[in-house]
């Protein structure tokens, strides 16, 4: 597939805004937030055109649905074409999930049913996306707590299908992969093993919090072991792929964030001569059942 290699990067926030345009540090790439920047005008237009004219960025939305039962929105999409034609990242993501119906925005990443019917109605949206928008997006994996009874497919199984079937590409967020594992009680090796290597076009990082009979997704933490641990089984397996380290609140300095982007980057340079530890391997192949 057509994506390039970019790096190490961090998720934009606006806390690091004026110390990203000030000293310009040497972070490789930036992930914006798509819905934050489809406005007509104004400072965060601004702020991203002047972050563009030094940095690699890409688009990762949190509102196209692409699961919901509703029509996909036009309007959402001419923005976000209109956005991507302005600024020209490197690529445009989403979620495997739907975020509301009946026109109501549930401001959450819900999972979805997997089963086929819910696998050739996803397809469609997607290739359909891909056609307004003239490109290949990827699709990531959302961390999860519940699971639909319905469901036919294990996880890795409905994502790889989606993405051979749709011809768009995976942005593989090894932190959810960990926490779905754990609350669900599956393998997150087995999971990694079974995804399409050459689907694979970019990683996600982040930390999480344990909350004792389950782990939540809450990006306000640094990168637990056991998940740099997953990620290294990650490089092994996909090579060398864009990685991102994404913190959303009791956001830290720019300077500790940045560290973990760089620790990424010496995991990955070091792989092959990096082992699980004994007592993460454990963690990442057991059944974990809250």
């Amino acid at each position: 597939m057509d994506f390039p290699f970019l790096g190490f990067g961090v998720g934009l926030r606006t806390k690091h805004y004026s110390e990203i345009l000030e000293t310009h540090p040497a972070v490789d790439w930036f992930e914006v937030i798509s819905e934050n920047f489809m406005v007509a005008g104004g400072r965060p237009l601004h702020i991203l055109e002047q972050v563009r004219s030094r940095y690699a960025i890409v688009l990762h939305g949190v509102s196209l649905s692409i699961g919901s039962a509703d029509p996909l929105n036009p309007d959402y999409l001419r923005q976000l074409d209109a956005l991507a034609r302005r600024f020209e990242p490197a690529w445009i993501s989403d979620h495997l999930c739907w975020t509301g119906v009946g026109g109501r925005n549930a401001h959450d990443l819900l999972p979805l049913p997997y089963t086929p019917e819910v696998l050739a109605h996803v397809v469609e949206r997607v290739r359909r996306v891909q056609d307004v928008l003239g490109r290949r997006i990827l699709l990531e994996n959302v961390s999860t707590y519940i699971e639909y009874q319905d469901s036919t497919m294990p996880e890795w199984e409905f994502l790889s299908q989606v993405a051979e079937q749709a011809d768009c590409g995976i942005l593989l967020d090894i932190n959810n992969i960990f926490v779905s594992a754990f609350n669900h009680g599956f393998s997150a090796a087995e999971y990694l093993h079974a995804v399409p290597v050459e689907r694979v076009q970019q990683f996600h990082l982040a930390g999480h919090s344990d909350k004792g009979t389950f782990l939540h997704d809450t990006h306000d933490h640094p990168v637990s072991d056991v998940v740099w641990d997953l990620y290294a089984q990650a490089v092994r397996r996909f090579g060398n792929v864009s990685t991102l380290i994404e913190w959303d609140d009791h956001i830290p300095p720019f300077g500790d964030v940045h560290a973990e982007a760089l620790r990424a980057k010496a995991i990955a340079e070091s792989v092959d001569h990096a082992q699980p530890r004994a007592d993460t391997a454990a963690l990442l192949d057991a059944d974990h059942s809250a």
